[in-house]
């Protein structure tokens, strides 16, 4: 028996669109002599759809998709996934199902386990399904599964020739290790041959990174499919059934370059998604601003992509030429426009309130806000989306200035330690110059008054990132966080900014999640609190 996995790229709502993809890929399908076309987890609607499943009209459309895709590719075997209506008057007024289409058979197949993970709480939208039921077909009993939480003594009970997995698994940098080993388990203590299919694209900060994949019996991952690309491909079972390769036929890559791909991807996919073609970023010089320029050159094409120069009486001309010689490299347009004439203008209408005195962080933070005036008028001139350019680590301890550089439409760095941005860096410049290395390797700086470096206000960044990763990542407390050889004076200071700054994190931009604990997504604290005092 021939499978197709299809590995599919769907935009949430968009049923249109969806339907015609899902059909065009189920032709594909049939010429190439497939005899089961699989999708993935509710790719009906796209994942996740959030509170539109509790509007009747957005079900209403779901249906019809199904029954459009039935009728349009009725001779085609399909598995797909689709939210059910409860019928029973108990419980959650949904499933989340998976359906079989073939010449006007339609069976559904409930998820057992709902998961109440950072994409989807599902437990809030849908009811579980008790019974479990297999597909006959092609002489073969398939269990079916939505999700990875498969329930090992019910699916074991059926004594299932075949296992299929219908999935949205959510993209982040430990996650494909974590994702294959649980795969690889269930196939082994089901003792059958396992596919699994996930979707991939981005839905707004969610990163799905397809790897669709089949497992043999024995446990091992004899072919899969790549991460971050929309694509289809087949599985013979019976070949599937006798496989003895020892080596895992699986993509194996580094954590900087995971993370690299799946940025240009949720770049890409939310610009196109929410109808945006260009993009604007305030062009500092800085390596923030220099990543996230290189990233979405990549991500949209450099055309697409204006960096603009604001200098003030305090940048150096180091930092206007690298982020000059940055966008000559990648063939990006650029501006430049002084904000001094419009610091002028502030000062002087505020002196007579602040009667003199003297310069401050005041003063500082005007320079980033005149700044954030001068993009978001450019944003809505020319309809360019601004691109946010904080770091976590600035996020984490509130090192940026409130509607100033913490304006955007998208956080595109948001996820990365400045660490791990200095390591991403380093990695796109592996073979030749991209990013000018002296905005690689000299101090960071915001260059709001004479001689300014990050390190005056923080601890330098190999310190600072290791307390925020045991106090974000692994939930430590400042005790903890000591005991591993820092300073607790150093510690509580650290983790004093991370509380006092909760409210900034509330009004950030939406950001693209790379790693396990997100701000604004995992993470979930409340504003006014009394800790780490």
């Amino acid at each position: 028996m021939k499978i197709a996995l299809a590995q599919l790229n769907y935009r949430i709502g968009d049923f249109e669109k969806n339907i015609e993809k899902i059909i065009d890929f189920a032709q594909i399908a049939r010429l190439s002599d497939a005899d089961l076309v699989v999708f993935s987890e509710l790719a009906v609607c796209g994942y996740p759809p959030f509170d539109l499943l509790k509007m009747n009209d957005f079900i209403r459309k779901c249906e019809q998709a199904v029954d459009t895709i039935a009728e349009k590719c009725f001779d085609i075997p399909i598995l797909l996934g689709t939210p059910q209506k409860n019928s029973s008057g108990k419980g959650n007024p949904l499933f989340n199902t998976a359906v079989f289409l073939h010449q006007g058979k339609r069976k559904y197949f409930g998820k057992t386990t709902l998961s109440e993970n950072i994409v989807l709480n599902e437990k809030h939208y849908f009811e579980p399904t008790t019974t479990i039921e297999t597909l006959d077909f092609k002489g073969k009993k398939i269990a079916i599964s939505i999700g990875e939480a498969v329930d090992l003594a019910i699916f074991s009970s059926k004594n299932p020739d075949l296992t299929i997995i219908l999935s949205a698994s959510c993209f982040d940098y430990t996650q494909a290790e974590k994702r294959a080993e649980t795969i690889r388990n269930k196939a082994l203590q089901l003792q059958c041959p396992l596919l699994f299919v996930n979707q991939v694209g981005a839905q707004t900060g969610f990163i799905f990174d397809g790897g669709s994949m089949a497992v043999s019996a024995n446990g091992i991952i004899a072919q899969s499919l790549p991460f971050f690309e929309e694509k289809m491909d087949f599985v013979d079972i019976e070949t599937l059934s006798d496989f003895k390769l020892k080596t895992d036929r699986h993509n194996h890559t580094s954590k900087v370059e995971r993370i690299y791909h799946a940025l240009i991807l949720g770049i890409r996919d939310y610009f196109e998604k929410s109808g945006f073609r260009k993009a604007v970023l305030g062009l500092s010089g800085g390596i923030d601003s220099a990543l996230v320029m290189t990233l979405t050159a990549k991500a949209l094409g450099a055309q697409n992509v204006l960096g603009v120069l604001m200098p003030s009486r305090f940048s150096t001309d180091h930092s206007v030429n690298d982020a000059v010689a940055l966008a000559k490299k990648l063939g990006c347009p650029h501006k430049t426009i002084s904000i001094e004439p419009a610091f002028k203008i502030f000062q002087e209408s505020l002196n007579p309130i602040f009667e003199n005195r003297p310069f401050d962080i005041t003063e500082e933070n005007l320079q980033a806000r005149i700044r954030a005036v001068l993009l978001m008028a450019i944003s809505n001139k020319f309809g360019n989306m601004l691109l946010n350019t904080s770091n976590k680590s600035e996020c984490a301890v509130g090192y940026g200035t409130l509607y100033g550089d913490t304006c955007g439409g998208l956080s595109v760095l948001g996820d990365l330690y400045k660490t791990e941005v200095f390591e991403m860096a380093r990695w796109i410049n592996r073979n030749e110059e991209i990013i000018p290395w002296n905005t690689i390797n000299k101090p960071p700086s915001a260059e709001l008054r004479p001689d300014q470096k990050d390190c005056d206000s923080l601890p330098d960044y190999n310190i600072l990132d290791q307390i925020l990763f045991q106090h974000i990542e692994n939930e430590k407390s400042a005790e903890e966080i000591s005991n591993l050889g820092f300073e607790i004076t150093l510690v509580k200071r650290v983790l004093r900014m991370v509380a006092s700054n909760e409210y900034k994190r509330y009004q950030a931009a939406p950001t693209l999640r790379v790693s396990p604990k997100a701000f604004g997504y995992e993470r979930h604290f409340p504003i006014v609190m009394k800790l780490y005092n």
